[in-house]
Order: structure tokens, then sequence, then C-alpha cells
């Protein structure tokens, strides 16, 4: 059974051997073939996942397929989802967990999929940029425990929660974050019955009726270092995350109320969210304007890194108190 990518596996077999995961991965200004000199990051806060560059393949020529000839995703598994004009498409997470980044296109519409295991967070970006279609591969690299990915054209790293190049030819380039739906199997068949979802004839060998992060997922602790500035919640709270005009703001999902919308003002903008726990959807948007505005399910020990000053709705544990809070499944 290959199972190259179990980081948690990789994590706990250096444990037992040398020890804590080593700070800093190297030394100079290039880190496994990446140019850091200019990183706008701090250097001995990037560190090696425990896999190299594209040991957790992109999947870079994806195959779709009607719903019914997937038998073995349930209907309570969560799958991400773009629409691009008139055509919808599934990337199930039992998928991205082994491979991190979809490459795909729509008619002239290029996007990226990607989804980072150990922050729990799955974020759709467009992958046209200054005029130029960049493909990306998971660099092996975290910031934040965050993916860094890397596009195969500069070889510029690219953080995931950032939304930005951080070092390489292209460092400070912003991505274009797109606002997509993340919901569950049963919820998206039915919302989209003459939808596509990814094949799980990827052209890798991967196990894909297993999790390499199912201890991961099940246990409170995280597998690498992060800065906590911020210390109101447990480190893997659930929680969703949004940025309006710079603001970052995110909301305990676990006492979020179910099927009402939620009205809110931040940075001057008036923003409604609705949150369907039965399709365990979400749903952002401007009231004034109806755009959409991207939200992502993220834990909160990895959003409060990227985003120190954050906004938090929700309520806090008091002294002497037990929480009374929905248990989230999914």
């Amino acid at each position: 059974m290959f199972i190259r990518a179990n980081r948690w596996s990789i994590l706990c077999l250096s444990l037992l051997l040398v020890g804590p995961v080593v700070v800093a991965v190297a030394k100079g200004k290039k880190i496994r073939g990446f140019e850091v000199g200019n990183a706008i990051i701090p250097f001995k806060e990037i560190r090696s996942g425990g896999v190299a560059r594209d040991d957790i393949p992109s999947i870079d020529l994806p195959k779709f397929v009607n719903p019914e000839t997937i038998p073995l995703l349930r209907d309570n598994e969560l799958v991400v989802s773009v629409t691009s004009g008139s055509e919808t498409r599934a990337y199930p997470l039992r998928i991205l967990n082994w491979h991190e980044v979809v490459n795909d296109f729509i008619g002239e519409d290029y996007f990226a999929v990607t989804y980072c295991p150990l922050c729990r967070t799955a974020m759709v970006f467009d992958r046209k940029i200054d005029n130029e279609i960049l493909s990306f591969g998971v660099s092996g690299l975290l910031y934040n425990s965050d993916v860094l990915l890397y596009d195969r054209e500069s070889e510029s790293l690219w953080s995931q929660l950032a939304v930005k190049s951080v070092s390489g030819p292209r460092v400070g380039t912003a991505m274009n974050w797109r606002a997509n739906e993340v919901m569950n199997w049963g919820a998206w068949k039915r919302k989209y019955p003459k939808g596509k979802v990814l094949s799980f004839e990827t052209g890798f060998n991967r196990v894909y009726s297993s999790s390499p992060y199912g201890e991961y997922v099940q246990n409170k602790e995280i597998m690498f270092p992060v800065p906590f500035k911020r210390k109101e919640l447990p480190k893997k709270t659930l929680m969703i995350g949004l940025l309006v005009d710079g603001q970052a703001k995110a909301y305990q999902i676990a006492y979020f109320p179910i099927d009402e919308y939620l009205t809110d003002v931040i940075n001057g903008k008036n923003i409604g969210i609705l949150f369907n726990l039965q399709d365990f959807q979400i749903t952002a948007q401007y009231i004034e304007t109806g755009k959409q505005i991207p939200t992502v399910l993220v834990y909160w020990f990895a959003w409060q890194a990227f985003y120190p000053d954050t906004e938090v709705w929700g309520k806090f544990e008091e002294p002497g108190k037990k929480k009374s809070k929905r248990k989230i499944k999914g």
C-alpha cells in the first residue's frame, strides 16, 4: 500500500527517532531549490512538511464522470464545488487529501482547486495571473502549517491562506480567491444533477478509500508549530473565515444559527451569511449587491496565525462553566 504522503506517520516516527521537528529547514537563499532570498515571510518559519516537492502530486489532467458512477462516496462526505458558466464540477475531499491541488479549466476559465488537510482549508484560485496561465504544484514546504504551493512557470512560492506569493520572481503577487461552494455529496447531487465529479481514476496509485490524515483529524493536537497570538479558542475549533477589504473575521461554526441569515458589518460593508447544517453549506454575500464573498472552513490555529487581528464571532468558555454547542460532523 502506497502512503508516502502520510505526514502524521512521518512526524510520529521523527519524534521517536530524533525528537522535535527542526525549526529551520535550510540556510541560505534557497530551500529545496526554491528562491527565498526575497521572502516576505520569516525564513525560519518555512518548514519541511515531511515530503519532497511533488511527492504529493497535483492532478493536472483531471477526468470527470457522472455522479452515479461514483458509488465510493458517501452522502455526508464533503466536496468542493466550482461553477463556471453553465457547468459545475465537484472535487471530493477524499481525493484532495492525497493531491491538494487540481489544475483545471472550463472553457477559457482557468482555476486551481486547493486543499490543505493540516488546516482543513479548501480554496479555489484563478490560474491566470498577469495574462499568464500558471500550473500549481505542492512544494513540500509549509508556512504556519499551511501548504506552500509553487507555480511551475516561475517557481515562486505561494501561501494558500495568505492568498499571495511569498517568495521568488512573483513575490507579493496577490491571488484571486474565488467564491466557491463546499457541501456534502448528497446535497451536491441534488443541487447539480447534471454536474460532473472528479474521477477516482487520477493516474496515481493512491488508496482513496482511506485518509492519510485520519489520526490528525481525530485528535486535538496540531502537527507543526505555529505562533499563537490569539488563545481564546481551542486549536482545532472549526471556523468560517472571510476577508472584507483586507479585514479578517472568523465565525465559530458550532454556534452558527442553522438556516438563519446572519447579518454583520465588516469594514463598513453589510454582509449576510447563511449556514445550512443539513447540506453543510455556507454562503456569504454583500447585502447591497448580492456579490458572493469567498469563505473558508478553517481550524482556528491556522486562521489566527495568518490573521492575528481577526475579529471573532461566537461564544467563549467562561471559567467553571462547560461549553454548550452542537457537534459538527463532516
